[in-house]
């Protein structure tokens, strides 16, 4: 029962998350889109403000926007944070429940580092709480009044957090906290700087006083940075499920080629739709950085190494430390291992599927809840059933499991 609710909580978790996500990021696109097309209006001083006209779903919408805020306001704002909101704390949980209480087989890799589960968890959340206080100081500096430099060391700054959670966790461990604290920094943003100051800004208004401009700004930067951070964050959210990018030793390097890549693919519909032409060399510039990272990937990958040409790096030492018996060895052996193996010998796999081996009685142990979930409590494994596992060969893994 307990395999049950796990396997259930975790799909709603990760279906609110997209679901949330989806609203957030759409409407982040939007409005991204609506200021890049703003265009000067009659009444609306010049440098005050714009407006755009729209078609969509048989009607016309004309958008307005007053980059302080008009002389009056309307009884009801529509307030867009809970999409933000909302995508973070579900995200948050599932992080909790599939990489903390999981962190056993997830988070922790013995051969990257020895840790607690505890520790793990420790590590995981503060670093979150770290990038946020790092990139709202750099914002905040003087580096600001660049934002070339501030940009070069946010990168750096990233950059280096990757290969610090490289050198603590597993490879999906890694990549999806380095995603979680891009979305930390993200949603901190509209928690702690957008959203209050716009509240500042109504606020002056129901006062009748003229509301500060630098609020908005302010508010402009950061909402700017979220939009070049979404199509990297995107990225690493589902790279847990592709072991090329999490088994490589270069993770944390393609990590940077995502970042240039995706931010080079916004810049060039931020700038399309701001009318100021076509930055066709950004797709190109965009598409070096991806082909690199599919290199890198190749590197660590032994079919990818024969194909570059390079030697076939040796097995590693596995220290085992317990034992799986005979009968159980021989079912997974006939039935799984030649997908889940280092050196995969099925047709077309070149890597265990998302990072599963089962060729050693310590990585059959290692996997055991996967395997209760997976060959056990569902049939969804092999795929299709391609290698013909038994029923009774189902029942066989049951009973060792239940012993445990």
């Amino acid at each position: 029962m307990d395999a049950i609710l796990h396997e259930w909580g975790g799909l709603l978790l990760r279906w609110t998350h997209v679901i949330t996500g989806i609203a957030w990021i759409g409407s982040s696109f939007y409005f991204m889109h609506i200021d890049a097309s703003m265009r000067a209006a009659p009444d609306i001083p010049a440098g005050k403000g714009g407006e755009a006209w729209e078609v969509h779903g048989g009607g016309f919408y004309h958008v307005r926007k007053y980059l302080v805020a008009p002389a009056a306001l309307p009884s009801e704002l529509i307030w867009h944070k809970w999409e933000s909101y909302s995508t973070w704390v579900s995200g948050f949980f599932l992080l909790i429940w599939v990489y903390y209480l999981g962190a056993d087989l997830y988070l922790i890799d013995s051969a990257v580092r020895a840790l607690s589960p505890s520790m793990a968890v420790l590590i995981g959340l503060a670093s979150l709480a770290l990038g946020w206080v790092v990139y709202d100081m750099l914002v905040k500096s003087a580096l600001a009044k660049n934002e070339v430099v501030l940009a070069a060391v946010g990168f750096a700054f990233i950059m280096a957090m990757a290969y610090f959670f490289q050198q603590m966790f597993s490879g999906r461990g890694a990549l999806i906290h380095t995603g979680a604290m891009m979305g930390t920094i993200m949603s901190g943003n509209v928690a702690m700087n957008i959203i209050p100051n716009q509240k500042k800004v109504v606020a002056s208004l129901l006062a009748g006083e003229t509301p500060n401009p630098e609020y908005g700004k302010q508010a402009k930067t950061r909402s700017r940075h979220n939009n070049y951070l979404t199509l990297p964050v995107l990225f690493l959210m589902i790279s847990g499920h592709y072991p090329l990018t999490f088994t490589s030793p270069y993770a944390w390097v393609m990590v940077g080629c995502v970042l240039i890549a995706g931010a080079l693919v916004r810049h060039f519909y931020n700038v399309r739709h701001a009318g100021r032409g076509d930055a066709w060399w950004t797709w190109g510039v965009a598409a070096a950085a991806i082909a690199i990272a599919i290199w890198l990937s190749m590197l660590s990958n032994p079919l990818g190494r024969e194909r570059l040409g390079l030697k076939r790096e040796r097995s590693p030492k596995v220290i085992e430390t317990v034992s799986i018996s005979k009968d159980v060895g021989d079912i997974l052996t006939s039935r799984c291992s030649m997908c889940h193996a280092r050196d995969p010998v099925w047709n077309g796999i070149a890597v265990p599927p998302k990072g599963v081996m089962l060729d050693t009685p310590g990585q059959i142990w290692r996997n055991r809840e996967g395997i209760r979930s997976h060959a056990v409590m569902t049939a969804a494994m092999p795929p299709n059933n391609i290698t013909d596992m038994t029923t009774a060969e189902r029942r066989t893994l049951a009973l060792w499991l239940a012993k445990l």
